[in-house]
């Protein structure tokens, strides 16, 4: 129960692109026993170091998650929205928000555009404000909103908002609790802005100037009814070891590598290629003179809508294989 207990915490703390603060928070706490400094950069990545003299590592994780803020307050009340990240209409009509002050509401249509296809413009949130004044005292423009939904569990998944990417965050606290020991350099990143560009791990990377790095992400479940094979994973077959997405074609030495390590220790992997869709790995490998980079993934149902499914042993399968590579000799390039 410590896994969802943990995962629990991290879903449920505000986090949009953009406004990291709070779950940056939450993650700290978690990360500070294991590590000899933490810090946060100008855009707001949360870096965990473990010291070493091998070659220096960077594991990225985004931190943040989709959301939506706040452009306009209509006389009844009503507050208008724009997309922070990749929102997918018609699963978030009538879904409960939350605002960083507390301030809750819930996700209507008008009425007119009701059983059609939705646009941005259709939406608004109702917070149950008379009319504009009540609202202005609670909700400003620019404000930010998150889904507002509890994590449940069926069976041995657990069902979640913003499973992407609090999951990655969850599998790299778990490697940093499981390393024993290392030479390698160790740069655990909890990346700011991933979902409106891959924005912080591109800062991150070019600090800390890596010899490897690893995105720790989602990936989309191919086991699915009338699945369109855009991805190649599935629940419960262990830890994704990416090979491709639209953003990176993994370098070979790391693929190698993962796949070597998951063998030698019995740890359950699977292959994962994604039509579309990236990760900080996208951002990493081209930093600077190019960094040998790779992914490790969660497989995911239902990536962006507000109740998206992940299988509990193919979260430990990640952070062991995750852990193996930190404590794992690597060449000095």
């Amino acid at each position: 129960m410590e896994l969802v207990e943990t995962l629990q915490k991290l879903t449920g703390a505000f986090g949009p692109s953009g406004c990291e603060g709070p779950v940056a928070e939450v993650i700290r706490a978690m990360a500070e026993p294991y590590a000899d400094e933490c810090f946060t950069d100008t855009l707001g990545n949360l870096i965990v170091h473990k010291k070493g003299n091998g070659p220096r590592v960077m594991f990225s994780a985004h931190m943040d998650s989709i959301g939506l803020i706040a452009t306009h307050i209509e006389k009844e009340g009503f507050i208008r929205f724009g997309k922070v990240g990749g929102l997918d209409l018609p699963a978030i009509y009538q879904l409960p928000v939350r605002f960083q002050n507390g301030t809750q509401g819930v996700i209507a249509v008008n009425e007119d555009k009701e059983g059609e296809k939705l646009r941005l413009n259709d939406l608004y949130v109702d917070i149950g404000a008379k009319d504009r004044a009540e609202a202005e005292q609670k909700v400003s423009v620019g404000d930010m909103a998150v889904f507002s939904s509890p994590a449940i569990m069926a069976g041995r998944r657990v069902v979640s908002p913003y499973l992407d990417n609090r999951v990655g965050c969850l599998v790299l606290l778990m490697a940093l609790k499981r390393i024993q020991t290392h030479t390698n350099d160790l740069y655990f990143v909890f990346s700011t802005q991933e979902e409106v560009g891959c924005r912080g791990a591109k800062t991150a990377a070019y600090s800390i100037d890596p010899d490897y790095g690893l995105a720790v992400d989602v990936t989309g479940a191919d086991d699915v009814p009338s699945a369109t094979h855009g991805s190649s994973t599935k629940l419960g077959g262990g830890a994704a070891i990416k090979v491709m997405d639209s953003s990176v074609i993994c370098h070979p030495v790391m693929v190698k590598k993962l796949q070597a390590l998951a063998a030698e220790q019995g740890i359950p992997a699977q292959t994962d290629v994604l039509r579309s869709g990236g990760t900080d790995a996208g951002s990493i490998h081209i930093t600077r003179l190019g960094v040998i980079t790779g992914g490790i993934s969660v497989p995911c149902r239902y990536i962006h809508a507000p109740s998206e499914m992940a299988d509990q042993d193919d979260i430990e399968a990640c952070a062991a294989l995750a852990a193996a590579l930190a404590e794992s000799e690597l060449p000095k390039l």
